[in-house]
């Protein structure tokens, strides 16, 4: 989020991000988003501190630059990396049957589509 002030940027990258996840080696996304792991305390913790830093960095953003309440900011937040960690698990189960960079740009305009009709708090529109 704090790499560019672009937000087509930051929704493209925080895409890009997710579906880098889940394509990484070792699976390391099935710990996070799949396994049973998480019924240990300790490893619930951390997955959670994960989870809640990831949608706290797209919270602030969108607060800062919309001017819309916390509440209001943290459920768009949920929504949009829903949507990045959804897309990317389908695109990895379906075998990845859309290149990943096709795959990255689609789910990247959808979101950008929606957030993007959040005017900016300073009132230019956000291209």
């Amino acid at each position: 989020m704090a790499a560019t002030s672009d937000n087509k940027v930051r929704v493209a990258g925080a895409m890009q991000a997710y579906f880098d996840f889940v394509d990484g080696e070792g699976e390391a996304y099935r710990l996070v988003f799949e396994s049973d792991l998480r019924n240990d305390p300790a490893v619930a913790e951390r997955v959670e501190r994960a989870e809640r830093g990831c949608i706290e960095a797209v919270t602030e953003t969108i607060m800062a630059d919309t001017g819309v309440s916390r509440d209001r900011a943290e459920l768009l937040a949920v929504a949009l990396t829903g949507a990045a960690e959804n897309a990317a698990r389908f695109w990895l189960a379906s075998a990845r049957a859309v290149p990943k960079p096709d795959a990255v740009a689609l789910v990247a305009a959808l979101a950008w589509r929606g957030i993007s009709n959040f005017p900016l708090a300073d009132g230019r529109p956000d291209d």
